[in-house]
C-alpha cells in the first residue's frame, strides 16, 4: 500500500552520548500517537513514522540503521531531533561532523530540534545565530560562551521557532514529542497520547491557539530562502520588492510561487509569523498588549488587536482540566485563525514605518 501524501518521518540522531532512554522513549510515544491516529481515521498505513540515524566509521554523514516504517527508507525526514545527553557537551570537532550534515537537511526544508545540551549541535550549524533558543540551565554560561552570536533564554522550556525548536531540560523529550505530534496529527491525537501515556500536554510552549506550522519541505529554494529569512526576522516590515529581491524572483513570479510552495500569500504569512510571535510574548510576559503589537511590527495596534481575538482570550479559571483547557484552546484557535483569514493584509504596509497606519484604501491588493 502507498505511503499516505503527508507521511511524517520523525529522525532522532542518536549520536555518541545520546541519553538512550531519551531515544527509545521519544520512539514509543511517537509511534504510539500513529498507531492512535490510525484507529481514529480507520487506516491501515501510519501517516508517522520514527527512524533513528548515528554515525558510521569512514561515512561523510549519519547514515538511518531504523525505521518504524521499513518500507520506507528513502528519502529524507521531516524533522530531526538531536537528543539530549548526560554529562559534557560534545567537543567541536564531533559537534561539527553532525553540522554539516543538519545544515544541509536544514536548507533542502527539513525542520530541526534540540533538547537539552543538543543546542551545542544545533550550534554548530550556525543556524541559530541571531535566534532565541533554550538548553539546560547548568549549560548556560559555557553554551554563551561557545556561541555568543545566538540568543539563549534558559527560563524557558521549550522555544519554537517555527522552523527550529529548542527544548531545555533532560526530561523535555515528552513535551517535544507530544508538540511534534500535535504539529503533524492534530490536537487530539496529541490528547489522546497524553492521556495514555498519563503525561500532561505541554504548557505554554504548546500550541493551543491556532499554531502557524509553516510549510517548509515544499522543495522551492527561493522560496525557502525567503521563509528563513522572515522567520529570523520575525516577519519585520517588508515590501513585496524586499521579498521578491530577496528570492532573487521579479515580483508577479515570487508571488505566484509564494503561493504555490506555502499555501498563503506573502502577506497572510507574515501576519500568521507576527501572531504567532505575539501569542508567545501574550503568554510569557506581562507587557502590555499595544507594547507587544510593537514588539511584532504592528505599526497600529488596533489592526493587532482585530487580527488575534483568539490571543487576547484565556481559558475561564472553573476549567481545572489541562485536556479541557486543551480543548477550550483548541476551539479559540479556530475562530482565532477565521479572524486571520478575514482580516484583509495590505502588503505595502508591511514596509510602513513606526507610527504611520496603511492607507485602508489599499487594503484590498493582498488578495490579489
Amino acid at each position: 500500500m502507498d505511503k499516505p501524501v503527508d507521511f511524517t518521518e520523525i529522525a532522532i540522531l542518536a549520536y555518541e552520548g545520546a541519553q538512550t532512554a531519551a531515544v527509545l522513549g521519544m520512539t514509543d510515544l511517537l509511534t504510539a500517537a500513529a498507531g492512535i491516529a490510525c484507529q481514529r481515521h480507520g487506516v491501515s498505513e501510519p501517516a508517522l513514522g520514527v527512524s533513528h540515524w548515528t554515525r558510521a566509521n569512514g561515512d561523510d554523514a549519519p547514515a538511518r540503521v531504523f525505521s518504524s516504517d521499513p518500507a520506507g527508507q528513502a528519502g529524507h525526514p521531516t524533522v530531526i531531533v538531536v537528543p539530549p545527553g548526560l554529562g559534557d557537551p560534545l567537543p567541536e570537532t564531533e559537534a561539527r561532523y553532525y553540522a554539516a550534515w543538519l545544515r544541509s537537511e536544514h536548507s533542502r526544508g527539513v525542520g530541526l530540534c534540540s533538547i537539552c545540551k543538543g543546542a551545542f549541535l544545533l550550534g554548530e550549524t550556525g543556524l541559530l545565530a541571531g535566534r532565541t533558543v533554550t538548553t539546560h540551565w547548568t549549560y548556560e554560561e559555557n553554551f554563551v560562551a561557545r556561541f555568543p552570536d545566538v540568543n539563549l533564554n534558559t527560563d524557558r522550556l521549550i522555544i519554537d521557532d517555527g522552523d527550529i525548536l529548542t527544548a531545555g531540560g533532560v526530561m523535555a523529550w515528552v513535551d517535544l514529542s507530544l508538540i511534534l505530534i500535535e504539529r503533524f496529527l492534530g490536537s487530539m491525537i496529541m490528547l489522546e497520547t497524553a492521556r495514555a501515556f498519563l503525561v500532561d500536554p505541554p504548557g505554554r510552549e504548546q500550541s493551543y491557539y491556532s499554531a502557524f506550522s509553516p510549510r517548509l519541505n515544499h522543495g522551492d529554494s527561493a522560496i525557502l530562502k525567503v521563509q528563513h529569512w522572515l522567520q529570523a526576522s520575525g516577519g519585520k516590515e517588508m515590501s513585496l520588492a524586499g521579498l521578491a529581491g530577496h528570492a532573487g524572483l521579479d515580483p508577479r513570479t515570487f508571488m505566484r510561487r509564494f503561493k504555490k510552495a506555502t499555501g498563503h500569500i506573502a502577506g497572510e504569512y507574515i501576519q500568521r509569523l507576527r501572531i504567532e510571535s505575539a501569542r508567545d510574548l501574550l503568554q510569557s510576559s506581562r507587557e502590555p498588549v499595544d507594547a507587544i503589537a510593537w514588539k511584532v511590527h504592528y505599526s497600529d495596534p488596533s489592526s493587532f488587536r482585530k487580527s488575534s481575538p483568539a490571543l487576547l482570550v484565556s481559558p475561564p479559571p472553573n476549567i481545572v482540566s489541562v485536556f479541557a483547557c486543551a480543548r477550550f484552546g483548541t476551539w479559540l484557535g479556530v475562530e482565532g485563525a477565521s479572524a486571520v483569514r478575514a482580516m484583509p493584509v495590505d502588503r505595502h504596509e508591511l514596509s510602513q514605518p513606526p507610527g504611520r497606519a496603511a492607507d485602508p484604501a489599499n487594503a484590498s491588493r493582498a488578495s490579489q
